[in-house]
């Protein structure tokens, strides 16, 4: 196991990195891994981790929302 130290540059103190938490891979390696990764889901978790970035992006939050309780009342001919 490898550690970096770093120094900050407001500080005088050393940070330290393990090595063995990342690796550096190529673009077409880590795609290969996303692939394998979800792959290896099954598609009930697939659809979950697709809600849940769908959530984020839109900021949809279920606890929150509500239906609205405003009623219209329209004439028909």
């Amino acid at each position: 196991m490898y550690i970096i130290y770093f120094m900050k540059s407001n500080d005088s103190k050393f940070v330290s990195v393990y090595r063995s938490a990342f690796s550096v891979v190529t673009t077409e390696d880590a795609q290969k891994q996303d692939i394998a990764f979800w792959q290896s889901k099954s598609p009930l978790e697939r659809l979950a981790a697709l809600e849940s970035l769908r959530q984020t992006i839109y900021g949809y939050d279920p606890a929150v929302t509500r239906l609205q309780r405003i009623f219209e009342v329209i004439k028909r001919k």
